[in-house]
């Protein structure tokens, strides 16, 4: 019989319940109930997933069982079911039964009972009693009568039992296919365990089969070796993923992240972890603990392993577990005096740890084992081992004062200011979350109330700034602002900044706070101190964001109180707040900061050297940093940081053509942003994002894209992101040959003929402006437009400058002479190709003047490489653009302009192609020229052709050859 505990524990997760029958005493009837993703849903909740209650992740170990079936039928035979404690196995054996029952089999039940009294040959009366047709057959024969108590008798052998058992097996299977499914069968009665393991290896060619799961680890008397056997592993992280999903659709990413990190696979840990968590913690509001609570069930699931353990190994187990990385030499130096490494022995023996031969460490075989070990304890063991870890970890004083802050019972200055030099140095290799934890745990042991308010402001400014973990910044505040309502420190200014910004605060009123906060600050300032450093960074950001004079000019006296100004700032101010005005020697400063990445760390310098290159060219320099930067997000590690690292690469990207790769990384940091609510350094990612499609001919997208940070941008007085919307509106205008628009929109950028100050979107928008006061009619602003990037030096910055900057002062140029040999330098730059969207336009701008002066072989060479860079590109509209023009070259379709002397050449031109259908805006996009333009040499030439409409060109022109 089941105990009461056992019964309510299975029944409650709708596996196992008894009928009526047994209250009768006909004994406990197990049933799986159908449906549920793993056999754990709640009793009476409809099962969650799919509707025939399939099972998520293993249909590998589905197809074994249904092979195993299928053999039952023709010779029978026995599977033994490993695994791990609630990996699964009582749900796949539920699955099992189903599909016997649905073939027609006879399915007896049983399952062993880890507390319920072991009673002789229980689990074998559990098989066969339930079923009065079988009860009366095992009663008619003497050895099964008397070893179930049907009635008295001599004991028979065991022996003796188990083949009475496959007799009447047997004998059953005749009328109808039989299988036995044996649950938790290292819980069997020693009895029964003795007796079915014998059946188990004798019923090959019998006809009757048997499932028996087994827990590794554990001792049984069930001898399952020799048996075929199928070890079910735990669920991949994409089965993982799912399961949480449909079950708890509510848990925001990161926090699916972390719990598939602590379950590693194991479905009932996937089921009962969010269990322990509330509400704002699922929805990451509030920061999950460092190690999150076990529930009763999962405590219990593998507390019985732990608790029958001698108290030498659970000790040395404990301090395995709290200490954390497997050192073993630390681990041995913790526990001198009171036990040795060899007490391991037992816990290996059940597999609860191993050590690895290879590096020597300690493992667990399962993170929860290492949660349980710990619950198990109380907090005066804790603690203890905690100051022995403490004392063990010499020569590591990270480690150590976090040892000495966990044993800690009441305020220690001493052991919060050490926990605070180590978030400092946590942060600065961009270890942001245990920053924030090491500072929390300082605020905690902190005496004085200013220090507590103090440190609680720091976590959430590293929050904000390192981890992204925006949503914790207001509690973190809060708590600062009660522990001393007097606090109004840098960090905390930083902090509710960057929360402000992404909310629905402006930049005004975010300059408007750092400002203040920094004025408040003793004069001079000295930047040595890492939040003052950071409010003014985060000022200049506020300043690049809202991208106008006046805010610029309170940051610039800002900083002229300021002392130890680190080179790094002031190259932000130089070279990305207003890279048009940046001088030769801050170019050189850079280039000297960028070549010192290569054995840079920290993740924020990474970025904020990044950021002073990027308008400039420079990321292409800094890659592997970038990238192993972006990578730390998707790990989980330096969240904000990771977001920018993606973003810098992926304008880089977009220069070098490398779209794949671009939505790749950049989608990476989009995703990011939304779990950590960053909408404000979304838009530099959106930006490049509809810039590519735009280019590729998704207009839609780019389209909406653009319009979000108009509307965002707008509303915010956030300028910069106006920009980026300006410009990817620009690139989505030319690609689409509306150059009237493309032009207005990038007039909104920098009026034409001018580099507007604070704006550096100037420098990516060179071409796109030119390009569009050309093709619109307008010389003059294009020629003031080159004119203005040549004095200010742009063509010396970088390479794609210098090229941008010749291809551009071409397409102004009203000489051919002059702008064919610009072109033929642009396309021939012995950098020009590392920048294929650039140098293919180039190419087509070269073509289409090419051909305009009548040099149609050399045109349709630039032509034809234009078209192939842009089909590699996916730049479709721009690809048929070139190839209209190449199309418009052929010399079939230019006329011999010496038989026309009336008309000009372009005069000629024209009319061919408004001969073919060809609209004034159409004919406009192939030989450079505005609508405007086009309709002026129409206006000339039909009165030399004797025409008065478009219809009447093309027998005018072939009445004119002729």
């Amino acid at each position: 019989m089941f105990d009461a505990k056992y019964r309510h524990e299975r029944g409650r997760h709708g596996v196992w319940r008894e009928e009526p029958a047994a209250a009768a005493g006909i004994g406990p009837v197990p049933l799986v109930r159908p449906g549920g993703l793993f056999g754990v849903a709640a009793a009476g909740d409809r099962a969650p997933g799919t509707e025939d209650g399939s099972l998520i992740g293993r249909e590998a170990d589905l197809e074994r069982l249904d092979a195993f079936l299928a053999d039952i039928g023709r010779s029978g035979g026995s599977l033994a079911l490993l695994g791990e404690p609630g990996v699964g196995k009582t749900a796949l054996l539920a699955a099992f039964t189903r599909r016997a029952e649905a073939a027609g089999m006879r399915v007896l039940h049983t399952v062993g009972g880890q507390y319920r009294a072991q009673t002789g040959y229980g689990a074998l009366r559990q098989l066969l009693a339930p079923i009065f047709d079988i009860r009366s057959r095992a009663a008619d024969v003497p050895v099964l009568a008397a070893a179930l108590d049907f009635e008295r008798g001599v004991p028979p052998g065991q022996e003796a039992v188990a083949e009475a058992v496959v007799s009447l097996l047997v004998d059953l299977s005749r009328a109808r296919s039989t299988v036995l499914v044996l649950d938790d069968s290292q819980w069997l009665d020693p009895a029964s365990a003795v007796v079915l393991a014998r059946v188990a290896h004798r019923l090959v060619g019998a006809g009757t089969g048997m499932v028996c799961a087994v827990r590794l680890g554990d001792e049984s008397f069930f001898d399952h070796s020799g048996l075929p056997l199928h070890e079910l592993g735990p669920l991949s992280e994409a089965a993982s993923e799912e399961l949480l999903i449909r079950r708890f659709p509510s848990l925001v990413a990161r926090v699916r992240r972390r719990l598939m990190d602590d379950a590693e696979g194991n479905p009932l840990a996937l089921l009962e972890l969010p269990a322990s968590l509330t509400d704002s913690q699922r929805s990451a509001a509030q920061a999950l603990p460092r190690r999150i609570p076990l529930s009763l069930r999962l405590q219990s699931t593998f507390a019985s392993r732990i608790t029958m353990l001698p108290a030498a190994t659970r000790h040395l187990l404990l301090v395995a577990a709290l200490e954390g990385s497997g050192n073993l030499l630390v681990v041995r130096r913790a526990v001198a005096g009171r036990c040795s490494l060899k007490h391991l022995a037992p816990a290996e023996r059940v597999r609860l740890v191993h050590v690895d031969d290879t590096t020597g460490r300690l493992g667990f075989g399962h993170s929860l084992i290492r949660s349980a070990v710990v619950d198990l304890s109380t907090s005066d063991q804790r603690r203890s081992v905690h100051r022995a870890l403490a004392e063990a970890w010499t020569g590591a004083p990270e480690q150590r004062v976090w040892h000495l802050a966990q044993a800690a019972e009441e305020p220690d200055e001493t052991i919060a200011a050490l926990l605070e030099e180590t978030a400092e140095a946590g942060a600065r290799r961009g270890d942001g979350p245990n920053a924030v934890a090491a500072l929390v745990r300082a605020a905690d042991l902190s005496p004085a109330a200013t220090e507590q308010a103090r440190r609680l402001a720091k976590a959430a400014y590293v929050g904000a700034n390192i981890t992204g973990d925006l949503r914790d910044v207001p509690r973190l505040l809060e708590h600062a602002r009660r522990a001393d309502p007097g606090t109004d420190s840098p960090a905390a200014t930083v902090a509710a900044t960057m929360y402000l910004l992404n909310s629905h605060g402006d930049v005004d009123t975010a300059h408007r706070l750092l400002s203040g906060a920094i004025a408040l600050q003793p004069e001079p300032c000295d930047l040595t101190d890492p939040t003052l450093l950071e409010a003014l960074t985060t000022l200049l950001l506020v300043c690049a964001y809202g991208a106008r004079p006046r805010l610029w000019a309170d940051y610039d006296a800002a900083l002229a109180k300021c002392t130890s100004v680190p080179d790094t700032l002031r190259l932000l101010r130089a070279t990305f707040a207003d890279p048009a005005r940046a001088r030769p020697c801050d170019w050189a400063r850079l280039d000297a900061a960028v070549a010192a990445l290569a054995n840079v760390s920290d993740p924020v310098h990474i970025v904020r050297i990044g950021t002073a290159g990027a308008y400039a060219d420079r990321l292409g320099a800094m890659e592997e940093p970038l990238l192993r930067t972006a990578r730390g997000g998707t790990a989980g590690e330096s969240n904000f940081p990771a977001i920018q690292a993606s973003f810098l690469w992926g304008s880089h990207a977009w220069f070098t053509g490398r779209w794949r790769e671009l939505r790749e990384t950049v989608g990476d940091g989009l995703v990011l942003c939304d779990e950590f609510d960053y909408p404000l350094r979304s838009w530099t990612g959106k930006f490049v994002l509809a810039c590519v499609s735009a280019a590729c001919g998704d207009f839609p997208t780019a389209r909406a894209l653009a319009d979000r940070m108009d509307q965002w941008g707008g509303s915010r007085r956030a300028h910069a992101v106006t920009c980026y919307a300006a410009h990817a509106k620009t690139i989505l205008a030319l690609s689409q040959g509306d150059f009237e628009t493309a032009y207005h929109q990038a007039c909104r950028i920098s009026p034409a003929g001018t580099l507007a100050p604070f704006v550096g979107h100037t420098l990516w928008a060179i071409l796109d402006t030119v390009e569009a006061a050309v093709r619109t009619g307008r010389h003059d602003k294009a020629r003031n437009h080159v004119a203005a990037a040549r004095a200010a030096g742009l063509d010396a910055v970088s390479p794609r400058l210098r090229i941008v900057v010749r291809a551009s002062a071409a397409m102004a140029s009203r000489n051919d002479a002059q702008a064919l040999r610009w072109f033929g330098e642009a396309v021939t730059d012995e950098d020009a190709e590392r920048w294929p969207f650039d140098h293919a336009r180039i190419r087509l701008y070269y073509g289409e003047r090419l051909c305009g002066s009548g040099a149609f072989a050399p045109a349709r060479s630039h032509l034809t490489a234009a078209e192939e860079i842009f089909e590699r590109l996916g730049a479709t509209p721009w690809a048929h653009r070139a190839g209209r023009q190449l199309h418009a070259c052929d010399g079939d379709h230019i006329a011999d302009l010496r038989e026309i002397g009336a008309l000009t050449p372009q005069e000629h031109r024209i009319a061919s192609l408004a001969a073919t259908g060809l609209t004034n805006k159409e004919i406009g996009e192939r030989l450079f020229l505005s609508p405007r333009t086009v309709s002026s040499h129409l206006y000339r030439a039909f009165p030399k052709l004797g025409v008065t409409s478009r219809a009447a060109l093309r027998d005018a022109l072939e009445g004119s050859r002729q």
